[in-house]
Formats: structure tokens, C-alpha cells, sequence
């Protein structure tokens, strides 16, 4: 095992074509969560670059000639003999054992318990998407509803990029999970409990509930489903988001823009951290805002005053001042006695948030 460790101090880490990210690792001790494919790797070589090579020690846990318990015996005494100060353990395994560095820096697919600061590395916004564009003009959104947030789809050629990512998400899920994002992926933007997916699922193979309401619940952990709860009333059934829209057309052939454009909202209002929830009739309620924000790609004003007249009473009850109806390329200023109404781009709109 000391080879093995002796190899990766020796290599020379390769990170070309990096593009900065929003967040970045700093000093501290951290791990690095974040779904596959969503840049940790790339984060974190580009902090050690940054460092002298006989600095850092970088090991890919991944590695199918890394035995756990002969690192365990190895690893530290390694790390003290050739005065590593920044251990990096890429694709961390429970089990292997860690000490004190000037800097313990862990990736992994889902939070851990291990005694440093986490640090969530989402896939691509609106925003970091242009960073990766040739150049911002009108087909940048087009771009990003046909790649989503998967920094690699960039470099990957349009005939490839499903196969792209059904590969990932293979590789990434147990066969039962990829079966339950697959049927998940039908029913974006829809109010889901696992028990509808456990109803949707147990003609196809067998499974128990607990065991599929354990699997859902790894998929939500490790935020490849995302659940959005309804205002006030967080007992009541969840509506239902993916981690990226490139999914659903990874995994299924239905076309819906919509539940695909208020899914891209949400994970927009997640990224900025902005608090939120849903009603009946509401896409997204903001209370700290007392804002409602609608998904309506294509609507008209028209449209939107009859669709704010059935909301009329939540409005009034909870003082919302401001509703926004996110369009593809409409905007507009609409008159209101009860609240002020707004027509925004999806590109103004959430570069705004910044």
C-alpha cells in the first residue's frame, strides 16, 4: 500500500479547461458533498494546485488497488514521513481512517459523518452555466435547458450527452434507485409521497415498501430528488423536483416544458438560498419576500390577471405585496389594487437574485 501511496505523491494532478465555480475550498478542514459528476473532483485539484507539489498528498479512494485496512496502517506514518500538511481523500470511503493535518479536505457523494466543515457543491446555476457559454446571447437559455447543470456536457458531443449521463446515473445508483429517479423523472413538479412511487414501482419489480422508502429517502439525502413542502402544513404530501432537468430527458422520452421550466425555478431559488414552499394554485411562496413567484413560460397578461384572481385570498391573508410570473421572453409591469405584478425574463430574472 505504501506503492500505491508513493505513485499518487509522485503524480503531476492535470486539471485543464477548469472554470472557477461560486464556491471555492479555502483553509479549513472540509467535505466536499456534491452528486456525481457535479465538479468536486475538479474543485479540489484546482485547490492543489494552487499548493507546492510536496505539500499535498492526493489519493482517488476509488481506486480498485486501495485496501482500507492496510491504508488505515500506512497512511498516517506516510503523511508524518514526507511532512504532508494537505491530505485529499477524492471519493472518500467510510472506513479509512483519518487524523490531524493542517488540512483534511473529503469528497463524497452524500454528507458523512466525519469531524470537519461541509461544503455543498451544486451543479451549475443560470450564471456559472454563461461561464462555460462561447458567448451570452439569446440561445445561452436554449443551451442551458438542453444541457442542464452538468459541467462536463459541455465537452461532450450533442449525439453522446444522454448516453452521458445514463451512464453516470449507472454508475452513480443502485439498480433500484435508478429505477426510482426513472419513474421520479415522470412525475416532476407533482405532489409525490414514496408511497406513490412504491404503488408505481411494485408491479414492475419486487421490492418492499421499507426497502423503497429507504432507497427514496438515499436518493432525497444524497439531493438527486428534491421535495418542496407545502406552506404551513409540512405534514402534507411534497412536490416533487430533480437535481437537473437534463434527467428527466436522460430517462424518459415524455415532453412537458412546463413541469420542466418550473423545476429549473426551483433549483434556481435553491441555489440562492432563498426559503420557499408551495399552496394550491401556487408555484412558489417566498415569506420572507411576501412574494409568490409563478412558473408561466409563455403566458400573456391576460392569462396571468385571471390566474392572480383565483389567488386573490391567499394574497389578502398573508400580505403578499409582490407576485412574479417567470416567461421565457415576456416582461412586463401590470397594474393591481391588491399586490404589484411583474413579467420577468428567466435569465433577468434570476441574475437578479445574484
Amino acid at each position: 500500500m505504501t506503492t500505491l501511496l508513493e505513485e499518487y505523491y509522485r503524480y503531476d494532478l492535470n486539471n485543464s479547461g477548469f472554470i472557477e465555480r461560486k464556491i471555492s475550498i479555502g483553509e479549513e478542514s472540509v467535505l466536499l458533498v456534491g452528486i456525481a459528476q457535479s465538479g468536486k473532483t475538479s474543485l479540489l485539484k484546482n485547490h492543489l494546485l494552487g499548493m507546492k507539489k510536496s505539500h499535498y498528498l492526493y489519493l482517488d479512494c476509488r481506486d480498485l488497488r486501495l485496501d482500507v485496512e492496510e491504508l488505515n496502517e500506512v497512511l498516517e506514518p506516510f503523511c508524518r514521513e514526507h511532512k504532508i500538511s494537505v491530505l485529499a481523500l477524492d471519493n472518500y470511503r467510510e472506513g479509512i481512517r483519518v487524523f490531524d493535518v493542517a488540512q483534511l479536505i473529503l469528497t463524497s457523494e452524500r454528507p458523512l459523518d466525519v469531524p470537519v466543515m461541509m461544503l455543498e457543491l451544486n451543479l451549475l446555476d443560470f450564471e456559472e452555466f454563461l461561464a462555460f457559454e462561447p458567448k451570452f446571447d439569446s440561445t445561452a437559455l436554449n443551451h442551458f435547458f438542453q444541457l442542464g447543470g452538468f459541467p462536463a456536457m459541455h465537452r461532450i458531443h450533442p449525439s453522446e450527452r444522454l448516453l452521458y449521463l445514463q451512464k453516470t446515473l449507472t454508475r452513480a445508483l443502485e439498480p433500484i434507485e435508478l429505477d426510482i429517479l426513472t419513474q421520479a423523472s415522470r412525475m416532476v413538479t407533482q405532489k409525490v409521497s414514496a408511497y406513490n412511487l412504491y404503488e408505481r414501482l411494485k408491479g414492475e419489480r419486487k421490492i418492499s415498501k421499507d426497502k423503497l422508502y429507504l432507497h427514496v429517502q438515499s436518493l432525497i439525502d444524497k439531493r438527486y430528488l428534491l421535495m418542496l413542502s407545502k406552506y404551513d402544513h409540512p405534514s402534507a404530501v411534497k412536490k416533487l423536483y430533480l437535481c437537473d432537468t437534463a434527467i428527466k430527458q436522460a430517462l424518459n422520452l415524455q415532453k412537458h416544458f412546463g413541469r420542466v421550466f418550473e423545476n429549473l425555478i426551483y433549483l434556481e431559488l435553491l441555489k440562492h438560498k432563498i426559503e420557499c414552499y408551495y399552496d394550491e394554485g401556487i408555484d412558489f411562496y417566498l415569506p420572507e419576500r411576501s412574494q409568490i413567484v409563478l412558473a408561466l413560460p409563455f403566458a400573456n397578461e391576460h392569462a396571468l390577471f385571471k390566474k392572480v384572481e383565483t389567488l386573490e385570498g391567499f394574497i389578502i391573508t398573508h400580505g403578499v405585496r409582490e407576485i412574479i410570473a417567470v416567461t421565457m421572453n415576456l416582461e412586463s409591469t401590470l397594474s393591481h389594487p391588491i399586490a404589484r405584478i411583474e413579467m420577468v425574463p428567466f435569465p433577468q430574472w434570476t441574475l437578479a437574485e445574484e
